[in-house]
């Protein structure tokens, strides 16, 4: 089931995207998707809503270096232990949005695509064998970095934490086995990041079990499960979208600040 947040003129509401490529609709449902779905009978044609960010998280955890090759060319070795940050809720923003590039306090923006997990219950201290019952589901993301400013700073707070440096979408797919899915980068349509997730250095469930062992999680909540090789840099004007088996594309573009 892809769930996604929409506005059709009037607010913004949640809804089930059905239909076959092309001739796609998003069927409202009543209050908030977690636990039974209801169905309000409002039907919309996918291409006269616009999508905006599925969920609207208390916190974003990342995961840093989780994909050897990334840690690699980062300079360093895969860590023994998943490396987590946090982004801001004021980061996140939807398919289609602006990334602001702000010119006057950064020179290098990277993108970085990875998958995302939607968390859906309120939970702690998780053990691995259980973590499948806390997700709701899966999006994509982009984990916006300012560069130069995460080398200065030497943590990674600012770097990754400007208005609109976490993308997310277009929807949450709930149905998904993400344990070997392709994601993939791309910069004006040239692919600069290809990846399986197969390739994690520590898989989702361990990522949970992980993060809460720390904090509590709470519904809608994401983890960011971290990026494989290729990040680089990106420039005004540029169109980046983050592809992932079985889910879709999110894809912004990014804009001055100026």
């Amino acid at each position: 089931m892809r769930i996604a947040r929409f506005t059709a003129g009037e607010g913004v509401m949640f809804g089930v995207v059905e239909g076959p490529p092309g001739e796609e609709f998003v069927a409202a449902v009543a209050g908030h998707p977690f636990g039974t779905v209801q169905f309000t009978g409002e039907r919309h044609p996918l291409a006269d809503v616009r999508l905006v960010a599925p969920i609207l998280p208390s916190k974003v955890i990342a995961i840093g270096k989780n994909y050897a090759d990334h840690a690699r060319e980062m300079g360093g070795e895969p860590p023994a232990e998943p490396v987590i940050f946090s982004k801001p809720s004021t980061s996140v923003i939807g398919p289609g949005e602006g990334i602001v590039y702000p010119g006057k306090l950064t020179e290098r923006v990277d993108f970085e695509g990875e998958l995302a997990v939607v968390i859906g219950r309120l939970c702690r201290e998780v053990p691995v064998e259980r973590a499948t019952e806390v997700i709701f589901g899966y999006t994509c993301a982009n984990d916006v970095t300012a560069r130069d400013l995460q080398k200065k700073d030497g943590q990674w707070t600012r770097a990754k934490g400007f208005d609109t440096f976490c993308p997310l979408g277009p929807w949450i797919q709930t149905d998904l086995d993400p344990s070997d899915l392709a994601i993939t980068t791309t910069v004006n349509g040239e692919i600069r990041q290809s990846a399986r997730t197969s390739q994690l250095l520590h898989d989702i469930p361990a990522l949970i079990s992980y993060v809460t062992a720390v904090m509590t999680l709470i519904p809608g909540d994401v983890i960011l499960t971290g990026t494989p090789a290729g990040v680089g840099p990106l420039g005004v004007g540029d169109e980046v979208g983050v592809g992932i088996e079985g889910i879709g594309t999110l894809s912004n573009r990014v804009v001055s600040r100026d």
